[in-house]
């Protein structure tokens, strides 16, 4: 008989995960090797090493390492905000009068307000462990940025942010959260570094990318042996970190026998949906189970709808690693959007290999959409999401209703990474009727991908 279950399901802090889950090593398939940019062979642990880590650059190349122990420093610190809730979204589904049984895993009750300091925690700790000065990095709707700042505050290492000029421009509380943290933020594009200033010249008055930003945190972080760079989201060390969040939730329905027909996260990177999908995919990989599992993108940025699978630049300035994933091309400069956390070019190779294997699905979604969603989400349930989380609520409500045409009950589990506090200036826009949709053209889009690096 299955147990009475609760409108919060909490998990013991007992329970909480003790280790990180590797999806790679369940891989058949691996996805292909960061290549370096001049030789195009595959990038060697002291290649990396000269940019990142030395033990996340450990993790990163890791494809066999089925679970990594979480050192006791970074779960102490996750004691302070995790386990995070799997809630039953009892009051959207009476609102959509829907069969189906909707959950959604709730990352933002801490001070960075979403998912990103799973991994924040982990890259400083390193950074801390390997005994650098500081860490630099980019960020686009400031979530990562903010996690990365309060976590390296928490170790005492410096924090250098190259911030999306719109961002930084249409969010500046988030900002000033990351300046009260100590680290500095510096509008991307900016004339900072040489490859800001280049990008400047080229696209002058252009509002930033996530690319643009990444290009710059790179250079200052090559140029100063003190310093390593660090990502939030696409790589394959923090699809890692950002497992704990699939790993609560699994454990979080298990303990009540609850089975997800569908899993659905919004894609930007690939972080928040890699680490909530990953011991699901890892199921489903071993044939121990099966699970639609959906990624929802901004149709503004449609790398997995529209992109192609190739080699690319992670970056706009062209210095990164190439990584082979799904892409609009790194020359490709999104609209202003609200989602500043989704406005990059690429996706994490490790979900590429997936989609493009076929073992999960991906749509695109309109912005004015996703914030009716939001909006609805909001009056119901009682919380204010985040822009990217609110593209897994539209796509959430939709398979809801679908089921209500159906007549089917399945249970829907989305994620909801963070809280959108500091992205009232896109709920204004929302709620005067200002707020538009802006949708690359195919002409747009083939021009950026038709300067894709030649690979063999």
């Amino acid at each position: 008989m299955s147990k009475e279950i609760p409108y919060k399901i909490y998990l013991e802090e007992n329970e909480m995960p003790k280790q990180w889950y590797n999806v790679r090593a369940d891989m058949k398939d691996k996805p292909a090797p960061l290549l370096n940019p001049g030789t195009h062979e595959p990038l060697s642990a002291d290649e990396l090493s000269a940019v990142f880590c030395r033990e996340l650059v450990e993790q990163e190349l890791d494809n066999d390492t089925t679970y990594i122990d979480i050192p006791k420093e970074i779960l102490d610190f996750y004691k302070m905000y995790r386990p995070s809730p799997l809630v039953r979204a009892y009051c959207l589904e009476k609102k959509l009068d829907t069969p189906a049984k909707i959950y959604y895993k709730f990352e933002g009750n801490n001070t960075s307000g979403s998912h990103k300091l799973n991994s924040a925690i982990a890259q400083a700790y390193y950074a801390k462990k390997q005994g650098l000065k500081g860490v630099t990095t980019e960020t686009g709707a400031g979530q990562w940025g903010t996690a990365l700042s309060m976590a390296c505050a928490y170790l005492e290492l410096d924090c250098k942010v190259y911030m999306v000029k719109v961002s930084y421009e249409q969010k500046p509380f988030r900002r000033e959260v990351m300046r009260t943290y100590g680290a500095s933020v510096v509008p991307s594009p900016s004339d900072t570094t040489e490859v800001g200033k280049k990008i400047l010249a080229e696209h002058p008055g252009t509002t930033g990318s996530l690319g643009c930003a990444i290009s710059e945190a790179v250079e200052v972080a090559a140029g100063d042996p003190d310093y390593r760079y660090v990502l939030g989201s696409v790589l394959n060390q923090v699809l890692l970190h950002q497992s704990v969040i699939g790993l609560e939730t699994k454990a979080a329905l298990d303990k009540y026998d609850i089975h997800p027909d569908v899993i659905i996260g919004c894609a930007g990177g690939g972080s928040n949906l890699g680490g909530l999908i990953s011991p699901f995919m890892g199921e489903k990989l071993r044939g121990e189970a099966d699970y639609r599992i959906v990624a929802v993108e901004p149709a503004s940025c449609p790398s997995f709808t529209r992109g192609s699978y190739a080699y690319d630049f992670c970056d706009t300035g062209m210095i990164c690693p190439l990584a082979k994933m799904y892409t609009l091309g790194s020359s490709f400069i999104p609209s202003a959007n609200h989602a500043g956390g989704l406005r990059f070019h690429g996706m994490s190779p490790v979900l590429s290999k997936l989609y493009h294997d076929g073992y999960m699905e991906a749509v695109s979604v309109e912005q004015t959409s996703v914030f009716e969603a939001a909006t609805q989400f909001a009056r119901v349930e009682g919380i204010l999401p985040a822009p990217e989380s609110s593209h897994a609520i539209r796509a959430a409500i939709d398979e809801a209703l679908r089921c209500k045409k159906e007549g089917k009950e399945e249970t829907i589990v989305f994620g909801l990474t963070g809280t959108g506090y500091f992205d009232m200036v896109a709920y204004e826009k929302y709620n005067d009727g200002t707020m538009t949709d802006t949708i690359p053209t195919d002409e747009e889009i083939a021009a950026s991908i038709a300067k894709l690096p030649k690979v063999d």
